[in-house]
C-alpha cells in the first residue's frame, strides 16, 4: 500500500495525521506544499476525485484574507487550481492518497478506517 499525504508540516490537523501514522507503523511520503510544488495535473486529478468545496478550505485564515475575486475564482474548476497553486494553505489538510484513492482531513476514526488490514 503507497500512502502519501500532502500538507504544513506546522499545521495542528497534519501533525495529528502524520503522528497517528507513525504511532501505528505505517509509512508514508510526505509532500510539504511549501517546499514542494503543487502541480496542476496532480490538482485536476484530486479534483476528479472530489468537489472544489471539499478541496478548498473556506473556514481558515487563507481564504479569510483572500479577496472577493479571488473567492469568486475559486468558482471554477480552472480559477480553483489558480489559487490553491498560488496559495497552497487555502487547500484542505491533510491529503492522503493511499493508491490512488484520496482522503481529505483527519480524523482518528477515518484514518482507523483507511488503513485497516
Amino acid at each position: 500500500m503507497k500512502t502519501q499525504v500532502f500538507g504544513i508540516p506546522n499545521c495542528n490537523t497534519v501533525k495529528k495525521a502524520r503522528d497517528w501514522l507513525e504511532d501505528h507503523g505505517l509509512d508514508y511520503d510526505f509532500h510539504d506544499f511549501k517546499k514542494i510544488e503543487i502541480r496542476q495535473q496532480l490538482l485536476k486529478d484530486w479534483l476528479s476525485k472530489v468537489s472544489i468545496d471539499e478541496l478548498i478550505n473556506r473556514k481558515g485564515t487563507t481564504w479569510r484574507g483572500l479577496s472577493d475575486s479571488q473567492k469568486e475564482s475559486a468558482n471554477t474548476k480552472a480559477g480553483a487550481i489558480s489559487l490553491m497553486i498560488e496559495k497552497p494553505s487555502v487547500i484542505k489538510r491533510p491529503v492522503t492518497i493511499i493508491n490512488e484513492n484520496i482522503s481529505l482531513g483527519f480524523s482518528p476514526e477515518i484514518y482507523a478506517d483507511l488503513f485497516k488490514k
